[in-house]
């Protein structure tokens, strides 16, 4: 993983010294992946342009999984951004930090969202707010869908399933248990799994009306794959 790093930094700075929007972040996080034993397995057709990826939630493979197939950035939780490297390299891939404390930020959140798609980048939501157990799906936080009711022109939602297959119960970030223990079980842990995304038909928000009607149709058509 660090010599990938070491690898991706300078290029990815050549790209943004000359004004362009870089492939490198990526490219960087779909190599992790790979590191951590992933075998990525795409099923549909992900949409590329003007789309809100909304999937279930199962572990930080997902954002390298998801990242290295479709170059979306990542709406987080706050804390995160002040998390040593990890939160510099989260702000590499056009992350957007919300604060579930903070209610007075949601609509400058909100923005940020928006000018995120104004400027062709995927977005990717994990409307259960946490992590599952693969399994079952958590009730989804509508709260930053505000930001497609109304939504903007041309833009659509695209659910999606995460699933690790037999190493699920193995993989999965249930409970408690802190982030630096879950990410030394999964590199120690031998051998390489399937990782299937299941892309889902997308749909237009402005169909289902507000918010909450627009989660509750994306978590019907996760549920169902």
């Amino acid at each position: 993983m660090l010599i990938a790093l070491l690898l991706a930094l300078p290029v990815h700075g050549l790209w943004r010294l000359f004004g362009r929007r870089s492939p490198w972040p990526p490219r960087f996080l779909g190599l992790v992946g790979r590191i951590v034993g992933a075998r990525r397995r795409i099923v549909g057709t992900p949409l590329r342009h003007d789309v809100v990826f909304v999937a279930n939630h199962l572990s930080w493979i997902d954002i390298l999984l998801l990242s290295g197939a479709t170059g979306t950035a990542f709406i987080a939780k706050a804390e995160l951004r002040r998390a040593p490297l990890v939160g510099w390299l989260c702000t590499l891939n056009a992350t957007i930090f919300v604060s579930r404390a903070d209610r007075m930020a949601v609509t400058a959140q909100i923005a940020q969202l928006r000018d995120t798609l104004a400027r062709d980048w995927p977005v990717t939501l994990f409307p259960e707010g946490t992590t599952g157990d693969g399994v079952t799906l958590l009730p989804f936080k509508a709260a930053l869908l505000a930001a497609l009711d109304p939504p903007p022109p041309g833009v659509r939602v695209q659910p999606v399933r995460i699933d690790y297959g037999p190493a699920t119960h193995e993989l999965a970030w249930v409970g408690d248990e802190p982030g630096q223990h879950h990410a030394a079980r999964v590199l120690k842990r031998r051998g390489s799994f399937v990782a299937t995304l299941h892309f889902a038909e997308p749909f237009a928000p402005a169909d289902h009306g507000n918010r909450k009607a627009i989660a509750t149709e994306a978590r019907r058509r996760i549920e169902a794959l």
